[in-house]
């Protein structure tokens, strides 16, 4: 008898997101994109409202604080 494992041992909404989805505005502009997903929120029109205030008010630096 054989029992079925899932494809990963952690379930899907504890593992880490993939390197090629963050990144820092290091190599151009900063989004509120990239300010949503660095807080770890979902990318809805208030979250991107949010991270659109944010951006206006700190600039660049409100993703550097967002990040370790």
């Amino acid at each position: 008898m054989s029992t079925s494992q899932p494809d990963s041992p952690v379930p899907s909404d504890e593992r880490a997101t993939p390197d090629a989805l963050l990144h820092t505005g290091a190599g151009g502009e900063v989004t509120a994109e990239d300010l949503v997903l660095a807080a770890g929120r979902d990318i809805t029109p208030e979250n991107l409202a949010w991270a659109e205030r944010k951006l206006a008010q700190e600039g660049p630096a409100a993703l550097d604080k967002l990040l370790p």
